[in-house]
């Protein structure tokens, strides 16, 4: 767990530049910016006068952000090769590129805690959607689906280490780690049957993450909705987990219940980090359907709790009041049950009982129109793209489960969803919370090519700009420097990863450069193959990947390995 350091109070103050009239009556808003910096800066800011004369790139004068939850000081940052050599007012070092950050936000790189940032970076490496945001650092391996052993249909083959040195022969253009999925594991291992595995089965797959957590993983993660991870029992997952104890790595779940059985959900992966001896994440947290939103308040209380009393706790959340997953998670577990081919012989054979679960499941989230189609695997399909379906079925005149069916059955079990079911006042909640990171859920897209189809989550393009632009900026939710610390030390400190997530003299120059008054997110649900716009430079491992707000075509990103023990 990561700790603030500072007074609830003080974590969700209201920017220090304030809200857009305050400033504009004092004075202009970068001037504004400035006076604060260099106040903060007169008592704050480290001199180091062991500065090299020559280094190969020097941003000047920038607000600097050192991800700790500081503020802001007004400061050089000298870079030698890969690394942040010095920090100071005026540095005498000459870049052999030099950089005028003048009025603009300098700080460390942004690390996203829970990505979907797998195979696309074979696809496209140049991982634009979120090089674009400011995020260096992508951790995959989430939901409890992680690449080797299984990819999704039972054909996979290879370990995890060799699907991350694929993705290092690539050379992508930001950093990558992965953590090891329990479901991938049961997958490979018990297949996708509703059954406790054998404890034969039981210690073959401890080995499998044992193996895994050898290789880098940077610990093991969960997806207790999706199958086969849904038929993993709490001893199952003590086990696995257990293979990271005396790491410091975490137990990142995607929980066994986001809506109904939320609190009991949160007690099980509590209870499963005491057992196991590791850290607890609880992946992308959130009340789903409004009967349920009175939970967030309790959900939090429970996780601080645990933390008061010792207990490594944090959790990760997106900013949008949308989830998305695929369209199969509307049907129960038991009708899944044993994979793809069996899941749809069910629908096909009209089995009893599934219509009933089905629209509990949409009333929970109060319609049909609260489900909407991101993405379909046929191209035959791609009519239903972008449409919501109680009014596609509408359109179509047909009734929305039946049309739910067919898209499953005809689509394979490929299709995905967005679905709107929290509400603006929790996210603001959690986004705020002192044990919350900034994570997209998200996966690194383009607004080209075959990362550019369908209509995927905005989340993928707009969750980083969206906190700064329109959390910290529009609704004064939390301070710049607060939302900086989410979106970098706290995500490096529970990943352990070193020389990550601050910017401090030391440590890999992973940096972002963007302009406080103008960062803002513009995907939509509607349109989300758009770019987020204020993020002005971005450096990865002392290279620019991002430079005047275009992509460089550099891809220096490496692999980031956990502790091998």
């Amino acid at each position: 767990m990561v700790k603030s350091g500072r007074p609830a109070a003080e974590e969700n103050k209201r920017p220090r530049y304030g809200p857009p009239a305050l400033v504009n009556h004092m004075m202009k808003r970068r001037d504004f910016l400035h006076a604060g910096a260099t106040a903060a800066g007169s008592f704050l800011l480290p001199v180091y006068v062991d500065a090299p004369p020559r280094v190969s790139l020097v941003f000047r004068g920038g607000i600097v952000f050192d991800g700790l939850g500081n503020p802001g000081i007004v400061a050089d940052v000298a870079v030698e090769g890969n690394i942040v050599v010095a920090i100071g007012a005026n540095l005498s070092s000459v870049g052999t590129h030099e950089i005028d950050a003048r009025g603009l936000a300098v700080s460390p790189g942004f690390i996203d805690p829970h990505s979907h940032t797998d195979d696309e970076l074979l696809i496209n490496p140049s991982a634009d959607s979120k090089i674009r945001q400011g995020v260096t650092t992508e951790i995959c391996g989430q939901d409890g689906s992680s690449k080797g052993l299984w990819n999704g249909d039972g054909s996979g083959e290879g370990s995890l280490s060799e699907f991350l040195a694929s993705i290092a022969e690539v050379g992508p253009s930001v950093n990558l780690g992965s953590s090891i999925g329990a479901g991938t594991v049961r997958g490979a291992v018990v297949g996708f049957d509703d059954r406790p595995a054998t404890p034969e089965e039981l210690e073959t797959m401890a080995m499998l993450v044992g193996e895994a957590r050898s290789g880098g993983a940077l610990g093991l993660s969960s997806g207790l909705e999706y199958v086969p991870g849904v038929f993993a029992g709490k001893e199952e997952l003590v086990r696995l987990a257990a293979e990271f104890r005396g790491t410091g790595l975490p137990y990142t779940s995607h929980m066994r219940n986001e809506d109904d059985e939320l609190l009991a959900a949160i007690e099980e992966a509590l209870q499963i980090g005491v057992a196991a001896g590791v850290p607890v994440n609880v992946s992308h947290l959130k009340a789903q359907g409004e009967r349920n939103w009175w939970k967030a308040e309790v959900a939090l209380a429970t996780l601080q709790r645990a933390s008061d009393a010792g207990q490594g706790v944090s959790f990760d959340r997106y900013p949008y009041v949308a989830y998305s997953t695929g369209l199969a998670s509307l049907f129960p577990p038991w009708v899944r049950n044993g994979g793809t081919d069996a899941f749809i012989g069910r629908l096909a054979n009209g089995h009893a009982g599934i219509r009933g679960a089905v629209l509990e499941k949409v009333a929970k989230l109060g319609s049909w129109d609260a489900v909407q189609i991101s993405s379909t695997a046929s191209s035959q399909l791609r009519w239903a793209e972008g449409k919501r379906l109680g009014t596609l079925a509408s359109e179509r005149g047909v009734d929305p489960y039946d049309l739910t069916v067919q898209l499953v059955i005809e689509d394979r079990n490929s299709t995905g969803i967005v679905g709107f079911g929290m509400s603006e006042e929790n996210t603001e909640r959690m986004l705020a919370h002192p044990l919350g990171m900034l994570c997209s859920d998200g996966s690194a897209l383009a607004t080209h090519g075959e990362l550019g189809e369908g209509t995927p989550h905005p989340r993928s393009y707009g969750s980083f700009a969206r906190l700064l632009g329109y959390y910290v900026r529009e609704r004064g939710l939390l301070s710049l420097e607060n939302a900086v610390k989410k979106m970098t030390s706290m995500p490096a400190d529970l990943f352990r990863l070193r020389g990550r997530g601050r910017l401090e003299p030391g440590v890999f120059a992973d940096i972002a450069v963007f302009d406080p008054e103008t960062i803002q997110d513009t995907a939509t649900f509607a349109a989300p193959h758009q770019y987020a716009v204020g993020m002005e430079h971005v450096c990865v491992n002392g290279t620019m990947v991002v430079r005047d707000g275009e992509h460089t075509g550099a891809t220096p990103g490496r692999i980031l390995l956990g502790r091998r023990n």
